[in-house]
């Protein structure tokens, strides 16, 4: 059966996630309730975004090498005031655009993904928030299959 993939490569990799990030701002740039909190979007916002999952995934430290890791991360959301309906509709918008690129829809795949998408996002509503004080300096988080490694029928 040979040794469990990351979830990175399992996604199919940085191709794989761009084409995620790219579909999900196509529709984040249209939807009213997420276009404020992106109105000042980096071109290549959906590029960065692809390379931090990758490496929370356990691809390549790319996001780290050229984006500087967790504490560019974070200052990306600092003062949003990014709001429980955003989040949510958030999620929502990047488990369509997953379903629309294609990436494997096996439940063990979709669980994890889910789980980090769920927990990131968290994170980045209490981290958004006026007054908020979260650690300055962390490392990436790596995100692994849970419980339930692929099925491989």
């Amino acid at each position: 059966m040979g040794e469990t993939p990351t979830l990175y490569e399992w996604a199919g990799g940085t191709e794989a996630l761009t084409r995620l990030t790219e579909a999900f701002y196509r529709r984040v740039v249209e939807d009213d309730l997420l276009r404020p909190l992106f109105a000042h979007m980096d071109k290549d916002h959906p590029r960065y975004v692809a390379l931090w999952l990758g490496e929370v995934f356990g691809g390549p430290a790319a996001y780290t090498a050229e984006r500087g890791g967790y504490p560019h991360m974070l200052s990306q959301h600092l003062g949003k005031a990014i709001t429980e309906p955003q989040r949510r509709r958030w999620v929502s918008l990047l488990m369509d655009a997953a379903d629309e690129v294609g990436l494997p829809d096996d439940p063990e795949f979709r669980a994890a993904f889910a789980g980090y998408v769920e927990w990131g996002t968290r994170l980045a509503v209490q981290n958004s928030q006026p007054g908020a004080r979260p650690p300055q300096r962390a490392p990436v988080p790596k995100w692994g299959w849970g419980v339930a490694p692929p099925y491989r029928g």
